[in-house]
């Protein structure tokens, strides 16, 4: 995935003691996406934003909040996140790498 004409937010957002890390890039358009990599280890995230998570590399086990079915994601697939609701994300090798966009 590669995206064109952007601005790249250097300073990085960590999370649970450095195991998630992301960084923001602004798109021409005015829209925002985090690119990011979770290390092993399970991972509770709330949104405001609605939410479309798309795996890159690696896999994850997501289960949305209010639902009790697991979803196994991999690279090239991805799922959605209702805004204001979460999700715990689980990593159980290597590292799981993603790119989040905000939807409106």
């Amino acid at each position: 995935m590669q995206f064109e004409n952007v601005t790249a937010i250097a300073e990085g957002n960590v999370y649970f003691e450095g195991k998630v890390i992301s960084h923001a890039i602004l798109l021409a358009d005015g829209s925002k996406k985090t690119l990011g990599v979770i290390l092993p280890g399970s991972y509770h995230f709330g949104t405001e934003a609605a939410e479309l998570m798309e795996v890159v590399a690696g896999t994850c086990q997501v289960v949305l909040d209010g639902n009790d079915e697991k979803l196994s994601v991999g690279a090239g697939s991805s799922f959605n996140v209702p805004a204001n609701s979460g999700f715990t994300i689980s990593v159980e090798a290597d590292s799981c790498h993603y790119v989040c966009s905000f939807l409106s």
